[in-house]
């Protein structure tokens, strides 16, 4: 969605690059010859106190969303609506990172200990391989071999 501001910086472009008439301009970006005449708002000087705080909360807390953000802000006397807090989060740019990963961990000791193969049948290692045929057709093969033996027991 874009907002009547940059609509507004849009026509102006348009009317200064290429000389379009105003009314021109308004109709290719979709905005109306009011709105585009019409100053726009003031910000209110407590939401450029809001904005700062928030970009601080981001930087210190980079991985706490607008929700945890309200919570910290309404608890510093901020009186402000959870929607209008996430409208200016949104408008700051400020993301949160996707959540980590959790790495997969081998069972067994670092020396590896617990996964060596003692005797046969005891561990299997499974391995899957990615082919493609002349035709290119995609071909998924799971190799499974004995790791005591080294067998992949196709006899």
């Amino acid at each position: 969605m874009v907002t009547p501001n940059r609509r507004r910086r849009a026509v102006t472009v348009l009317v200064e690059r290429f000389g379009v008439s105003q009314r021109r301009a308004c109709k290719v970006v979709g905005q109306h010859r009011s709105t585009q005449r019409r100053p726009p708002r003031p910000e209110p000087p407590e939401d450029a106190k809001l904005r700062s705080r928030l970009r601080r909360f981001a930087r210190n807390h980079p991985r706490m969303g607008w929700r945890k953000a309200h919570t910290v802000v309404r608890r510093e006397g901020y009186c402000v609506n959870h929607k209008k807090l996430r409208r200016l989060w949104n408008e700051e740019g400020l993301r949160r990172p996707p959540p980590r990963k959790n790495k997969k961990r081998r069972p067994g000791g670092l020396d590896g200990t617990q996964l060596r193969a003692t005797h046969r049948n005891h561990v299997w290692g499974l391995d899957f391989e990615f082919d493609e045929t002349a035709d290119l057709k995609r071909l998924k093969l799971l190799n499974i071999v004995d790791e005591h033996t080294r067998d992949d027991g196709a006899h």
